[in-house]
Parts: structure tokens; sequence; C-alpha cells
């Protein structure tokens, strides 16, 4: 796939996403507000396209006054509600829809040529790792799904994972210890 066409399937989706999401977008503003104040959104460097930093955008989590995360913290969280400001830095070219996650500098991988690869793509909102077993996979495994995704990238496979993220959010996966089933490289990833 181009970089042309995976950037205008980026935009449409992430235009569209926004324009559908809005009405949830603002009562999640709205709820953070009302919980306690504070801004509304997270802000924090993350390490994109070749190890070019930019700002990427969540909901608020945590408490205002506090490291600590509430009821509706934990809900946004567990439903990734967190997560939709990042169509945001979608539509900026920050990030795109499919690829490996942003990482802070401080969790990519110390090895030179593996950091070279993970940051040669884009990073996604959702990507291989997070239809495989989300939060619980050891770090060594999302890098060897995050690799496995640059080396296979393609058309099909971000149509695959993302017709994967629906399923896997709305129905909170993430529990399972197992990969799910997909295409024939998460055998050869393993």
């Amino acid at each position: 796939m181009g970089d042309l066409t995976k950037r205008s399937i980026d935009l449409a989706g992430a235009a569209v996403g926004l324009v559908l999401c809005a009405p949830l977008l603002v009562g999640v503003a709205l709820a953070l507000r009302l919980a306690g104040g504070g801004p509304v959104l997270f802000r924090q460097r993350r390490c994109g396209l070749a190890g070019r930093p930019f700002t990427i955008l969540k909901f608020r989590t945590l408490s205002a006054s506090g490291g600590r995360v509430g009821r509706l913290g934990r809900f946004l969280r567990r439903t990734s509600l967190d997560e939709l400001p990042q169509l945001w830095n979608v539509l900026r070219g920050e990030m795109s829809l499919v690829g490996p996650r942003p990482l802070l500098e401080r969790d990519l991988p110390a090895d030179p040529g593996r950091r070279r690869r993970r940051q040669s793509c884009l990073p996604g909102l959702t990507g291989l790792a997070q239809v495989s077993g989300r939060s619980h996979l050891t770090p060594r495994r999302r890098l060897e799904l995050d690799l496995a995704y640059v080396e296979s990238r393609g058309l099909l496979l971000d149509l695959w994972i993302l017709a994967r993220t629906a399923p896997v959010v709305l129905l909170q996966i993430g529990a399972a210890a197992e990969p799910l089933p997909g295409p024939a490289l998460l055998d050869e990833a393993a």
C-alpha cells in the first residue's frame, strides 16, 4: 500500500470518526469537567515516525489533584474512550489509524536496529498488538508484534486490524492471554 493511499484512509477514517464520535467526545469532556475540574485532555510527548517527538492527546484519566485513577478514569481506560482524542493526532499526520502504538522515549527498544524498524512507520491508534492481547502482552511480545506489523504492513493487514479493533474494544477483550486468531504472519512472528 502506498503512503498516499494509507494517508487518504487515515484522513477519511479520522474525519468520519471525529464526526460520528462528536457527541461522545463532548459527553466525556463534560463528565470530566463535572467530575473534578482540571484539564480535560492529557498531553504527553511520544516518539513518532523516525523518532520525531509529537504530543499525543488523551482524555485525562487521573484525578486533577493527585495521581489517582477514579471511577470515571477506570471506565475511560477500560473502554478505550480515553484514546479518542488521538483521532486529532491522525488528522494532523502525527499518527495513523493503524501502526505500532507511540511510545515514550524510555520505553523504546534499546537495540538501535529494532528501534529504527519500529519507528519506520507512523505510530497508530490501534495495531497488531492491540488486537492480539492488548495490555496482557509482555513488552517483548508487544515488540515482536509491532515488528511483525512493520515487516508485513499493507492494506489487507490494516483492514484486518481495523475490523478486529471494534470487537476487541467493544467487548473489552484484553483479558485474553492468548493472541486472537489472524493472518498467517501471526504464526511467523511467534
